[in-house]
């Protein structure tokens, strides 16, 4: 993967007596954390919004009513780890990326009836 300039820059590996061409990539996952060339964090943004979602999705089926208590012991064990994870590495700044995570907490939030009381 290059990142920062858009020269056309092939690398190569000598493997016994040849020389092999390395493969360029412009999305790499390391430790969880998808890096693009670009250094946007908006597939990592939207990956960790639907691994929250679908975690969302199996606290509804399995608490059918939580109270605040309830929901916060889930929230923090199931939901924030997912949310926060790496945050320092892949930093949302972009606008949409920071609304796309919000928009996930809210969805979270609506597991308990009248949590705003």
């Amino acid at each position: 993967m290059q990142i920062g300039h858009e020269l056309n820059t092939k690398y190569y590996m000598t493997e016994d007596t040849n020389e092999v061409e390395m493969q360029s990539v412009n999305e790499e996952k390391d430790l969880g954390v998808f890096l693009t060339s670009d250094l946007k964090s908006s597939r990592q943004c939207i990956k960790s919004a639907a691994r929250v979602r679908s975690i969302l999705g199996l606290i509804r089926r399995q608490f059918r009513r939580l109270d605040k208590d309830g929901f916060l012991l889930v929230y923090k064990t199931y939901v924030r780890p997912h949310i926060e994870y790496c945050i320092q590495a892949w930093s949302p700044h972009l606008n949409k990326d920071i609304h796309c995570l919000e928009a996930v907490q809210r969805a979270a939030t609506k597991l308990v009836p009248h949590f705003a009381n």
